[in-house]
């Protein structure tokens, strides 16, 4: 089925580039350099998408909300000339909230607490609601921490960046970019149920885990550890809101219905590390 990926950032573009050139058509803000075909659109003043569509389409929308009620996705949905046949939306799984380390699934309520993933819960339900009334097929992936090729926070080590203690980190959840492809591929795929799936590597150690072994394929020194109280002072309100959550992510639906195997992340990391870095676009 043709496809349309609105936003070809860090994740679209590597979905837009596994698809067939004649079975695909990008959407972004700016140019990018790829030989798939390629259409500029400035999301946020769109009123009509003046392309050509095949009746059958599948839509994947990665791009993040911009406030309360995500205007930005209403604005995409209305200005597309017909309904797609399925829509793949790339949500987090901050939606959940924070769970206290306790294990959620797609059936755990949706318990946003910060201003990042109160707006994925709105753009949820817009475009639940909006399937209900065009009939599309929605599927929600609901997405942790993304890592890869360029962002491993390498030169955040380098620099000197602090970790939590590993007595007071989370757990972690978090998935390698490519593996998230696979599962856009999976759920662009017509053959796919429509739903919500959580994906992740489920490997659950520490973000101060992690840290500690990107450091070591790179050979860096390990980064210096600090407590929550000292993180209080030091770490950015966003790094702040992160570590307020902890949950535990199950993706066995991912696995059984989507069927992606994700690599480890110690395999995630050497991979990234020989892929270097892939520009500097730091968005899905």
């Amino acid at each position: 089925m043709f496809a349309l990926i609105a936003g070809t950032g860090y994740t679209g573009r590597r979905v837009l580039e596994r698809l067939p050139a004649d079975q695909v058509l990008g959407l972004n803000r700016s140019t990018i350099d790829t030989d798939r075909p390629f259409h500029r659109l400035d999301f946020d003043n769109v009123e009509t998408l003046n392309l050509e569509l095949p009746d059958t389409y599948a839509v994947l929308y990665t791009c993040p909300p911009d406030g309360p009620g995500d205007p930005r996705l209403g604005r995409f949905l209305s200005a597309l000339p017909h309904p797609p046949k399925r829509f793949v939306y790339i949500s987090t799984t901050g939606v959940y909230g924070d769970c206290r380390g306790a294990v959620v699934t797609e059936e755990t309520p949706v318990n946003p607490d910060n201003r990042m993933s109160r707006p994925r819960v709105d753009a949820e339900n817009l475009l639940s609601a909006w399937a209900l009334e065009t009939g599309c097929q929605l599927i929600v992936l609901r997405v942790p921490g993304i890592y890869g090729p360029g962002r491993l926070g390498v030169d955040r080590i380098r620099s000197g960046d602090a970790c939590l203690r590993e007595s007071d980190a989370n757990p972690g959840n978090r998935i390698h970019v490519d593996d998230l492809v696979d599962c856009c591929l999976a759920a662009l795929d017509e053959k796919t149920p429509e739903g919500v799936f959580n994906v992740g590597d489920g490997d659950h150690r520490t973000a101060t885990w992690f840290a500690d072994e990107v450091a070591r394929q790179a050979g860096l020194p390990e980064p210096r550890k600090i407590s929550r109280g000292e993180a209080a002072q030091e770490f950015s309100p966003m790094r702040l809101a992160f570590l307020a959550s902890s949950r535990i992510v199950d993706t066995t639906k991912m696995r059984e219905i989507l069927g992606v195997t994700p690599r480890p992340p110690e395999q995630g990391i050497s991979d990234s590390l020989v892929g270097g870095p892939s520009g500097p676009n730091p968005t899905l």
